[in-house]
């Protein structure tokens, strides 16, 4: 089953952590945002996710948007478009797109 064709299911909000780096600076929790990725779209696709790869260093900055690497047990990949929504790192997906599209 394609991401795309469950997005309107999956559609949601991810809260994950985030955490102060130098300069006052804070990021995602590129870890913690992985996990609950995974988890969501396991139980949103009924099936099983192998990897979930986003990048560490993103700045927590309401209505930046970022990319988030998914691949299928069966070796399907996507990416997954998240967008943050607030100052507290609260994260919403808004696209999800098909290596095949």
């Amino acid at each position: 089953m394609s991401l795309l064709r469950c997005s309107g299911v999956l559609l949601g909000l991810l809260v994950v952590a985030a955490f102060a780096v130098g300069c006052g600076e804070t990021v995602i929790d590129a870890t913690k945002t992985e996990e609950q990725l995974e988890a969501n779209l396991s139980n949103s696709l009924k099936e099983k996710v192998s990897a979930v790869d986003c990048p560490s260093d993103q700045k927590v900055e309401k209505g930046a948007t970022f990319n988030c690497s998914v691949k299928l047990q069966k070796g399907e990949e996507q990416t997954v478009t998240l967008k943050i929504r607030n100052s507290d790192a609260d994260i919403s997906v808004i696209n999800i797109s098909g290596a095949n599209e």
